[in-house]
């Protein structure tokens, strides 16, 4: 196929996108997709819930669908419901499906490009190419009985490519699916004005731990048991996030709720001492992560594969899989040269190894190309 001056025209589907600039929700879709959109060989059309599109990004969405992925958007999503109204959830499993098969059938596309496993379902029965991005969270997906079959199925119809967003998911991905689809990981980028952050946290008390992650119990493993005892008003923890599950929040835990970049950026990265992280969630990459260690803040997180696969323990942060390694780590951080050189060195990391949103749009135009120049 002669693809030298062809304007690709590309599908994009995501279940979650922010609806204002201060909303948290699918931030980096809207990244994902802006990006893309700045390229002179991409045609981007994003079905998604409703939000501020990106200049060069059109709406694949009827009226209809938007209102109904607001609805499931504000409900908190079709995970969320998993977790928390399994029957609603069921219900809208069916929408979902429906329309988003209907999405993929109605616009003449060169490929799909599709967020999460989930959405890759409705392919079913068609034959357009797909590139899937892969997150964390797909793995609890493919634990559900039948999942793997289905997946199957869909990749058999089509040439595809799934893109985790982390290199540690490839195994598993090439286990199940290495015989239909190319396992092709694919890292997401960081937007410019993180890695513009110029920090200044205060010579002396008190430290200013953050946490920006949404409240569940998975998501907040075990911060808040280990944590005891080590946070006070000399050593602060921020929480930042949405509240999805109900969690009794210790005293010492300075809770702000949701927040959005502008905020961190502004108020709260150019002062913190570090990321904290302790989740036992099917991570991939953490966005947030990305974001702190590009603005050259230390990360200390727990040892999860997600975190190994992007914190180098005492060099550009601390993995901690235990109450005194947390310890030794939070000691080891607020040592003023230690916290310096481990921001520096996870700052420069970023930059080599995952680059801006440019460099990844980069990355997902070469793979549709790929996908395209495989037609006989």
């Amino acid at each position: 196929m002669d693809l030298e001056g062809h304007s690709l025209n590309i599908l994009m589907s995501s279940t979650s996108y922010p609806e204002t600039s201060r909303d948290w929700r699918g931030r980096f879709i809207a990244n994902q997709a802006a990006a893309l959109a700045r390229r002179g060989d991409v045609s981007l059309s994003l079905w998604a819930p409703p939000g501020e599109l990106p200049d060069g990004v059109s709406a694949a969405t009827t009226s209809a669908d938007a209102l109904w992925l607001g609805r499931l958007s504000q409900r908190g999503g079709i995970a969320h419901l998993l977790r928390t109204r399994k029957v609603l959830a069921a219900g809208a499993i069916v929408g979902l499906l429906g329309r988003l098969g209907r999405a993929y059938r109605r616009l003449p596309v060169d490929v799909v490009h599709v967020n999460w496993l989930q959405n890759a379902l409705p392919l079913w029965g068609s034959k357009t190419p797909a590139l899937i991005t892969v997150l964390g969270s797909d793995f609890g997906l493919l634990r559900l009985p039948g999942m793997k079959a289905m997946l199957r199925t869909v990749l058999r119809q089509r040439r595809a490519i799934l893109a985790p967003n982390a290199d540690w998911m490839r195994p598993g991905l090439e286990r199940t699916f290495g015989d239909l689809a190319e396992i092709r990981p694919i890292a997401f980028g960081v937007d410019d004005p993180w890695f513009e952050v110029v920090r200044h946290p205060p010579a002396n008390n008190p430290k200013q731990w953050l946490a920006v992650t949404r409240l569940t119990h998975n998501k907040i493993g075990d911060l808040f048991t280990w944590g005891e005892g080590l946070f006070n008003d000399a050593r602060q923890l921020h929480l930042f996030g949405p509240m999805q599950e109900t969690l009794e929040l210790p005293s010492w835990v300075r809770y702000h709720g949701a927040t959005h970049p502008a905020d961190l950026l502004e108020n709260w990265f150019p002062q913190a001492c570090g990321l904290i992280t302790l989740s036992r969630h099917d991570e991939g990459r953490p966005q947030v992560m990305l974001e702190a260690m590009a603005a050259g803040i230390p990360v200390l997180a727990s040892s999860l594969p997600a975190h190994r696969d992007m914190v180098r323990h005492r060099e550009t942060g601390w993995l901690a899989a235990s109450r005194d390694e947390l310890c030794q780590g939070l000691d080891w951080l607020e040592d003023p040269l230690q916290n310096q050189s481990a921001g520096q060195a996870a700052r420069s990391w970023i930059k080599q190894s995952i680059g801006t949103w440019d460099d990844c749009a980069t990355r997902y135009a070469a793979a549709y190309q790929d996908l395209l120049e495989r037609k006989t």
